[in-house]
């Protein structure tokens, strides 16, 4: 999970998502053969993955509270970008070159955010314009509201 964070702080996109997909259970357990090989649950994140002869892409040490969350906050905050600090909402993606766009749906107490950051650039990070309801915030930031409301926010990368 450090790495991945690390890939993402140095704006290294494509790497932070090609070893957070290393590490992803769902990954190992795609076909019959590479759950028997992985032999643990493929619901759960693993705090190793063996690479010595006869026990490669093993998983090992489930069950750790701590690596599920920084698994979630590696994917959630660091890749796709949704970070809110004291009711502030920023969204800083670090992303692979080849997503296009992805869309985030975010509750806020009653309140609903539909957020889509565009990629037509190809880049791996930096936002240029941010849109709330249609208008830009040059901020590039905005203070959440629980108003019940629904808000629709634009990123273009």
């Amino acid at each position: 999970m450090w790495a991945i964070i690390a890939f993402t702080k140095l704006g290294f996109g494509d790497k932070a998502f090609e070893y957070y997909k290393m590490i992803n259970p769902i990954e190992h357990s795609r076909t019959k053969e590479t759950a028997i090989k992985y032999k643990v649950e493929p619901y759960v994140i693993p705090a190793d993955i063996y690479g010595a002869e006869g026990l490669a892409g093993r998983g090992g040490w489930t069950w750790y509270t701590g690596s599920s969350s920084w698994f979630y906050k590696a994917g959630i905050e660091n890749i796709l970008g949704l970070n809110i600090k004291n009711g502030i909402l920023k969204i800083e993606p670090c992303i692979p070159k080849e997503w296009k766009e992805y869309s985030i749906k975010y509750r806020y107490k009653s309140s609903i955010y539909n957020i889509k950051v565009k990629n037509e650039n190809g880049k791996n990070t930096g936002v240029n314009k941010f849109y709330l309801n249609g208008k830009e915030v040059e901020e590039k930031e905005i203070a959440l509201n629980g108003d019940g409301g629904m808000y629709e926010i634009e990123i273009e990368m």
